[in-house]
Formats: structure tokens, sequence, C-alpha cells
């Protein structure tokens, strides 16, 4: 995310993916941050406790060496960090927030299937929330709707070419500004 107010402080896109890699969700590391996002915009409770939950296993291997402890407080610490600078980046009114997504000089390919994860992450976050969707505004029932169809996008069919690129970056946009409104709005959770 590189307009964190401490951009040092958070991990960059790569070095959360290879932290995940042994994730128990199996998850991108824009994928996990999409997540997250759902979950902040949801106004589910312990947003961030839920996040970690569903991230990193619950229970270490009885033997668990050193570098297994040294990785997993790693990808802890990465976490955290990450969920702190979102934090910041949605609470800031000058538009500091961006998905976390490789680097723009990296394929199109592999950003579209990064953003292709980050929204999956964002819309199973609202799910993992219990997201009561008969109480959504109009507006937002669409910017849901809207998110599934980038979800639908046909990975395999994107070439490198000037109109994906602004294809993706309009896609970038949409997704920073509807994680922006969901998070604004009163966006209602079951409570049973």
């Amino acid at each position: 995310m590189s307009n964190d107010p401490d951009p040092a402080a958070a991990p960059d896109h790569d070095e959360l993916e290879r932290l995940l890699l042994p994730s128990a969700l199996s998850c991108s590391a824009a994928e996990a941050h999409g997540i997250y996002c759902g979950l902040l915009a949801s106004g589910a409770d312990a947003a961030r406790e839920r996040w970690l939950a569903e991230l990193l296993p619950t229970t270490e291997p009885a033997a668990a060496d050193a570098a297994a402890d040294a990785d997993g407080e790693a990808r802890r610490s990465a976490l955290g960090a990450l969920a702190t600078a979102t934090d910041a980046a949605l609470a800031d009114t000058a538009e500091a927030f961006h998905p976390l997504l490789p680097a723009e000089d990296r394929p199109l390919r592999e950003r579209a299937t990064a953003v292709h994860g980050w929204t999956r992450g964002l819309l199973y976050g609202l799910g993992v929330a219990d997201l009561d969707q008969s109480r959504l505004t109009p507006q937002t029932r669409e910017v849901l709707d809207d998110l599934m169809e980038v979800t639908r996008m046909d990975l395999d069919a994107i070439e490198e070419t000037a109109e994906n690129e602004d294809a993706l970056a309009e896609v970038l946009e949409f997704l920073r500004v509807a994680a922006l409104l969901l998070r604004e709005q009163d966006t209602p959770v079951r409570h049973d």
C-alpha cells in the first residue's frame, strides 16, 4: 500500500505473499487484504481478531522448531502491521486507501489475478461477517453486484495491451472507492 501514512510499517505485497504460503486458508496476500477490508466494511465485531483467526492456524505443531516459531511471529507481525495501516488508510479523508496488490511494473495478468483475489477476499470477508443484504441501500447492493462482476473476470484472456492496462486501472479505482463506500455505509450484519 504505497500511500499509507508509514509505508515502512506495513509489509509489501511480495513480502506478505511469502509469509502467507503456509497459511491455513491458503490465500494470496491480495486476497488476505481483501478479507480484512470486507470484515472492516461489514462493521464486524473484533474484525482484526476474526481476520487473524481465518488466516493463521490456532494450534501449533507439538514439536515446533525455532524457525517455524520465527516464521509464525513474522507472519503475525506483518498481518498486524497491514491491519494497522489499512485501518489508518480507510479512516484517512485524503483517500490514502489502496488494495494491497503487486507493483505496477509486474505483468498485467499477475496484477489482474491479484485484483480478482482481492475482490474475492472482500466478498468473503463480508460473508464471514454475515452481511444482511436485505438491509442494504440500493447503492450498496449495486456495488456488491459490481464486485461480483469483477470476480467473473476471464483471467486467461488478459493480454498485455494499453486497453487492458486502462481497464485494470478503472477496476482498481472502482475497488478503492467501493471499499471506502462500504466502510462508510452502515453495512448491517445479522445478529441472531
